[in-house]
Parts: C-alpha cells; sequence; structure tokens
C-alpha cells in the first residue's frame, strides 16, 4: 500500500506547478483563453477562492479561540503572584519579538524586488491619521456586534478577552457555557484543518498568478523573507531568551539549553506546541521544575506564548507591505504590535493556525490578504523553527518563574549538565 503524500508534501508539489505554470503562461501570447479563460478565470478562482476560505474563518477563529484561552486559565484569585508573573513575561517577550521582527524586517527589506501594486484590487487603507491614544481608545469597541460584523480585530479581541475573563472569574456557574465555547472551538480547528486541505490547489492558484506576473523576480525576495525569519528567530533564543534567562535567574545556561537541545525534534517535527507538552513538562521537572509550577505555565505558555509566530507575523507584514508598494507609518506598526500581541493570547498551538492570525493581522492595517498565498508555500518549514522557539520561551519563562518561587531545585539543574541519553523512552513514546 503506497504511502499517503502529507500536506507539506502536497503544498510543495502545488508550488513547483504553480511555478511551471505561472512560467508557462508568462511565455505565451496574450488573448483570450490565456488572459481571460486561465490566469482572471480558473487559476485566480482557485487562488481567491482559498484565500476567502481563509477569510470566513478569521472572525469566529479569533473570537472563539481567545474566549477559550482566556476562561481556561481557571479562577483569576487563585492565579495571584505565579500567574501575573507567567502571563506578564509572555506578553512582554511576545511584544518585543514583535518589535524585533519589525526592525530585522525594515533592515533587509525582504519585500523590496518584487512589484505586486497592479494586482492590489483595491486600494489598502492604513489609517495613518489615527494617532497613538485614539489606536488604543479604538481598542474598546462602543458596539462589539458592529466590531464582529466589520471585523474590526482589536475591538474583537478585546471583547473576547473580557468575556473569557468574566467566565474564568464566575468559575462552575458558567460551566456549561464554558463547555460550549470549548466544543465551538473544536469546531473551528476542524474548520481550519478542512481549510487547509485546500492549500495545495490555492497556492498553486496563487503562485501561477505570482509568476505569470513577475516571472523569476518573486524568488530572490523569498529567500530573502526566509532569512529575515530565521536570523529574527535566533537573536530571540539566544540573544534574547539566554539574556532574560541569565539577568533574572543568574543560572549557567549551558544546562538549560543542553536539556532543551535533547527534546528540540519534538517542536520541529510536529510544529505543534499542544504535541509537546507531555515532553516539556516532563523534561521540566526532570532539570528540577517544581511540578506544580511545570503543569500550570506551559500549558498556559502553548496558549499565551507566541513569540516565534509573532517574530513570523512582523516580518510578513513587512514583506507584504514592500512587494504591494505600501508604506507603513509608525500608527500602522504600532496596531501591529498591538493586535499580535493580544492575538496571541488564546491561538491554539496547532499546526496552520498561524495563518489565520496573520490574515487577521494584516486586516487590521488593511494590507492584501493575498500576499498569505505567496508566502504559503514556504510556511511549513518556518512553523517548524519559529514553534521550537515558541517552546523555548515557555522552558525559558518556566524556569523564571520557578527560581523566583523557590520551585527550582539546583541540584537537578546542574546535575542535567551532565553526560545524558538524548531522550529518554517516555519523551519519545509522547513524541
Amino acid at each position: 500500500m503506497k504511502k499517503k503524500l502529507s500536506l507539506t508534501q502536497k503544498i510543495f508539489i502545488g508550488i513547483g506547478l504553480g511555478i511551471v505554470a505561472g512560467l508557462g503562461i508568462q511565455a505565451t501570447p496574450g488573448g483570450f483563453i490565456r488572459d481571460e479563460l486561465l490566469l482572471h478565470g480558473i487559476i485566480r478562482f482557485l487562488g481567491t477562492g482559498f484565500i476567502r476560505s481563509i477569510q470566513m474563518l478569521v472572525v469566529p477563529l479569533v473570537f472563539i479561540s481567545l474566549i477559550n484561552g482566556s476562561a481556561s486559565m481557571g479562577d483569576i484569585k487563585k492565579l495571584g503572584r505565579i500567574g501575573g508573573k507567567t502571563v506578564g513575561f509572555f506578553l512582554g517577550t511576545t511584544m518585543f519579538a514583535l518589535i524585533l521582527a519589525l526592525g530585522v524586517g525594515l533592515v533587509i527589506n525582504p519585500g523590496v524586488g518584487l512589484d505586486l501594486s497592479n494586482v492590489v484590487t483595491a486600494e489598502p487603507v492604513i489609517g495613518e491619521a489615527t494617532g497613538i491614544v485614539d489606536t488604543f481608545l479604538n481598542m474598546i469597541p462602543t458596539n462589539p456586534m458592529s466590531a464582529l460584523a466589520h471585523g474590526q480585530m482589536l475591538p474583537i479581541i478585546i471583547f473576547a478577552i473580557l468575556i473569557g475573563v468574566s467566565m474564568s472569574m464566575l468559575g462552575e456557574k458558567v460551566e456549561p457555557l464554558r463547555t460550549l465555547v470549548k466544543n465551538l472551538d473544536e469546531v473551528m480547528m476542524k474548520l481550519v484543518d478542512l481549510s487547509m486541505k485546500l492549500a495545495p490547489i490555492g497556492v498553486f492558484g496563487l503562485i501561477t498568478t505570482t509568476f505569470a506576473t513577475t516571472g523569476f523576480d518573486a524568488i530572490i525576495p523569498l529567500i530573502k523573507y526566509m532569512g529575515a525569519i530565521f536570523l529574527a528567530l535566533a537573536l530571540h533564543a539566544f540573544v534574547v531568551y539566554g539574556g532574560l534567562l541569565k539577568v533574572m535567574t543568574g543560572l549557567k545556561l549551558k544546562p538549560f539549553f543542553k536539556q532543551f537541545g535533547s527534546m528540540a525534534a519534538v517542536p520541529f517535527s510536529t510544529a505543534s506546541s499542544n504535541a509537546t507538552l507531555p515532553v516539556t513538562i516532563n523534561k521540566m521537572e526532570e532539570m528540577g521544575i517544581d511540578s506544580n509550577i511545570a503543569a500550570f505555565t506551559l500549558p498556559l505558555g502553548a496558549t499565551v506564548n507566541m513569540d516565534g509566530t509573532a517574530i513570523k507575523q512582523g516580518i510578513a507584514c513587512i514583506f507584504i507591505a514592500q512587494i504591494y508598494g505600501i508604506e507603513l507609518g509608525m500608527s500602522a506598526l504600532l496596531t501591529i504590535v498591538l493586535t499580535a500581541t493580544l492575538a496571541s493570547i488564546g491561538t491554539a498551538g496547532v499546526p496552520g493556525v498561524g495563518l489565520i492570525t496573520l490574515t487577521m493581522v494584516l486586516t487590521s492595517v488593511g494590507l492584501p490578504v493575498e500576499g498569505v498565498g505567496i508566502i504559503m508555500g514556504i510556511d511549513r518549514l518556518l512553523d517548524m523553527a519559529r514553534t521550537t522557539v515558541n517552546v523555548m520561551g515557555d522552558c525559558v519563562v518556566t524556569t523564571i518563574v520557578a527560581k523566583s518561587e523557590g520551585g527550582l531545585d539546583l541540584d537537578k539543574y546542574y546535575r542535567s549538565d551532565k553526560p545524558a541519553k538524548a531522550v529518554n523512552a517516555k519523551s519519545k513514546a509522547l513524541g
């Protein structure tokens, strides 16, 4: 029996076929069949139809997943000091990751050299006239239903978080509602899965259009885009996380990075923070982290901490703005930071959802969501790398919080620096 192709393999096939088809169309003389029937007919339907299937999910997915994530935090009073520290560190590092990503993107300029401004179907509205104070005021919805209907993402995010926190504070009184939200969240995840099954066809249509319009001009910008993300991820992992761990705990870094390295293949291969949770909890306990702290902070991190994803979103916004010839001002950059940071709360730690949240961030500043299709083909490899950084952040913050609360066994931590087997049998089974 032949082994079925994975979604990633199918997407790469779609990319290859799209490149070939696009270059073939570009070399073909113009006419009704080439322009109207193929390029602006069948191929446009495949690409645009897929983008619309993603757009369809953005508002309900973000709204429901944020309520579910906020409501799952438990009794607010019981979160206390540990919860405050953990959430504060997660949101702080996510915001810093976005600022780092925007900085790297503006220095490398990955989208320069590829001009797709001629295919923008509508003039994007960035809203540069909005000041910083008004940007924060606009986060408070005067009419939540209107915000949902018009896809105004920042007000939707704030409203969803407030509902989730209120549900968490009410506890058992709203357990039926909590169960309903969890079930709805599962339904949305299934819809994401179904939508992603269309990705190879959608990517084929989008890549065909890109190469039919630009030829080989798209390759170098995509390589620069990937390089910018890998650079930002490396800086965040080793400079930001390493520095934060050293400054906040005074611990030697070698034991931490050695132990994390022994299980990094799990988040890298699964591209899922949630799927990695059993392994990370087990590894943190082996490193001397109190089991109660690890059991609280790591699942919370899988929901709230999305630094790697934030880096991808920041650079992707710069890339997409540049290829469509759109200048992002300070107000737009601030909106990107706020939207992506808030969106990290409750975003499911599963493959593919990052593309949905990227669509949301693009919508918040009026950038063309069609740009998602251009980077989708290489997103799986990037997804694996950024998930690894996400999980590293969970482990770093867990170690910092445990050390500050007296929940770190230093003997176990430094004992973990001794030669050991790569991953124990339990971790292998779970991975």
